[in-house]
């Protein structure tokens, strides 16, 4: 696998470098920043471009949005000391996202996520799942397997296999990257995957809630009853 490191910290690039060297990666260049990254990655067509969040001038992630509409597009992994910036990562489509310090076993499996959609395609990025921190490490999970997300404050709280997760990112944001995924908006605060919905119940007073699986209710926004009626339609 061919490799773009960018960094602005010298030891970090190092470091990589000899991380690279153990796991038979070729370095095939080097930036500090990200425009330079974008001129690299247009002319060294690397599989992949190992990138810095914060770096001064243009970030990762703007750089990464750019690279992504090359004629040629790499897998971007990126690596940060703050777990914060993982929806970004998911907003362009990165293939993993590694925290500093980085450990010899997470970057054995990030080169297996972008082997993996290299081998898938080789211009569209992956886009079908989100990081969502767990004990203060990314967790990368299908969008496909979340059951409900919830609003709280300035965070969501993704509902998945019995377990919750905290996410700073607003409604709207997830709303936009679950896309035509079979996910409902069922009121301001709250998404629901729609395969999970057994029923609606009249709570009295126009109040409606939607049964789920679990047996658990929520609440539909009186402006969200129609449209969820409407998805719903055959389902008592």
């Amino acid at each position: 696998m061919r490799l773009l490191v960018v960094d602005d910290e010298a030891p970090a690039r190092d470091l990589l470098r000899v991380i690279c060297m153990e796991h038979d990666v070729t370095v095939v260049g080097e930036a500090e920043t990200g425009e330079a990254a974008i001129v690299l990655a247009d002319r060294l067509r690397p599989d992949l471009v190992l990138m810095d969040v914060a770096m001064p001038g243009m970030g990762g992630m703007a750089a990464a949005q750019e690279i992504a509409r090359l004629p040629h597009p790499p897998a971007i992994a990126f690596t940060t000391a703050f777990v914060s910036h993982a929806l970004a990562a998911f907003d362009v489509g990165a293939v993993d996202y590694l925290l500093k310090p980085i450990v010899d076993a997470r970057f054995v499996v990030m080169l297996g996520r972008a082997r993996a959609a290299r081998a898938t395609t080789d211009t569209t990025p992956v886009d079908d799942h989100i990081w969502v921190p767990v004990r203060s490490e990314p967790k990368r999970i299908s969008l496909g397997t979340i059951e409900r997300i919830t609003a709280e404050r300035d965070y969501v709280r993704i509902e998945i296999d019995g377990r919750s997760h905290l996410l700073r990112a607003t409604m709207d944001e997830i709303a936009a990257k679950l896309g035509s995924l079979p996910f409902l908006r069922i009121h301001r605060s709250t998404i629901v995957r729609r395969d999970l919905v057994t029923g609606l119940r009249h709570e009295g007073s126009g109040v409606w809630s939607a049964v789920m699986a679990n047996g658990a209710p929520a609440r539909i926004g009186r402006s969200y009853l129609d449209p969820t009626r409407s998805a719903l339609s055959g389902i008592a």
